[in-house]
């Protein structure tokens, strides 16, 4: 591609680079300047203007953007018609966004001339929401230098899987001290994060804070649901806690206890019969974002959550505080909240 000022007589065909405004005519950046707007500029008295040719093997950079846009776009995403240099991608459905950070790096140091931006990895959205822009920085590249680009990543990598509808079972553990409202809360606040992906709690059990107990409706339950998520009266201290125990005692296994993630901090995950198992941290009765939403939302769409997964949470694992807990490093956190 040229670039410059040339003269104006020699600027049809060319791509306006500035605006320009003249007693009768507005010219956008970006315009494809015909005959008949070479010789209104010259009406104007303009001797020069500054465009952008393209030159045998380039791109305009609306094609360019589309090309990038409809390799990276995988299942579950839509690539609107490019504009202006820039092609936007949109999840098709509800569910978790799927951008490797490492891909969308390659992409990215190809060439400053040609990018990519995306939603976090791993983030819930939803049907129409816009997850990611393809953007050619100049009027137009050279075809090699998009084909170049499209080869830095594997293609079709960006994608949105679908949340897969779960029966969900919640338990809650019970102490005097806790209020049946909280319990009733909870569950309406768990029935708000779970609607988007079309999952339901089929079960709503309720027993004493002790292991033995726990680990009887633990057992019980197991064959009824996708999913079970304990909310227990006393937060989880040690991986011998309540909780923890019980699961184990139920036949189940512990694969993590605590997050890099705050608030957030003192989720379990585990599995009992093939199936996930999440002890809830105190925080997640709250509907604020908090670590529990980045396991769930995952376990949703059946993205598997491992140990290794759950340590790698750290960059970018400190979120908002919660209203009930101001400054919790400097005055100390309730532990129950954690």
């Amino acid at each position: 591609m040229k670039f410059g000022p040339v003269a104006i007589a020699q600027a049809e065909g060319g791509v306006l680079a500035h605006s320009l405004r003249t007693d009768t005519m507005s010219l956008k950046k970006g315009e494809h300047l015909t005959r008949a707007h070479v010789e209104a500029l010259q009406a104007a008295g303009f001797a020069q203007v500054v465009v952008a040719h393209m030159e045998p093997g380039d791109l305009s950079e609306d094609e360019a953007a589309a090309r990038v846009a409809e390799y990276v776009a995988g299942v579950h995403v839509r690539v609107d018609a490019a504009f202006t240099g820039r092609a936007n991608l949109f999840a098709q459905c509800n569910g978790v966004l799927v951008a490797d950070p490492a891909s969308v790096d390659a992409l990215n140091e190809i060439d400053e001339q040609i990018t990519l931006a995306t939603l976090p990895h791993h983030r819930a959205v939803v049907e129409g929401e816009m997850i990611g822009t393809v953007k050619v920085i100049p009027f137009a590249v050279s075809e090699q230098l998009v084909t170049r680009t499209m080869q830095a990543m594997p293609k079709h990598t960006l994608c949105v899987a679908p949340y897969a509808p779960k029966r969900i079972c919640i338990i809650s553990t019970l102490l005097p001290g806790l209020k049946p409202s909280t319990v009733e809360k909870t569950l309406r606040i768990m029935g708000e994060r779970i609607a988007p992906a079309n999952a339901s709690i089929v079960d709503d059990a309720r027993v004493d804070h002790d292991m033995a107990a726990l680990a009887d409706v633990i057992a019980q339950y197991t064959g009824s649901c996708d999913l079970m998520i304990v909310f227990g009266a006393s937060a989880i201290t040690d991986r011998r806690d309540v909780i923890p125990a019980a699961l184990v005692a139920a036949g189940g296994e512990i694969e993590q206890f605590g997050m890099p993630v705050d608030p957030g901090n003192l989720l379990l995950i585990g599995c009992i019969a093939g199936k996930p198992f999440l002890g809830a941290p105190g925080c997640a009765r709250s509907a604020k974002e908090n670590g529990f939403d980045w396991v769930l939302q995952r376990m949703l769409a059946d993205i598997p959550v491992s140990a290794r997964d759950i340590r790698r949470m750290g960059s970018g694992g400190l979120l908002m505080e919660i209203v009930s807990r101001p400054q919790p490093r400097s005055g100390g956190a309730p532990h129950d909240e954690e």
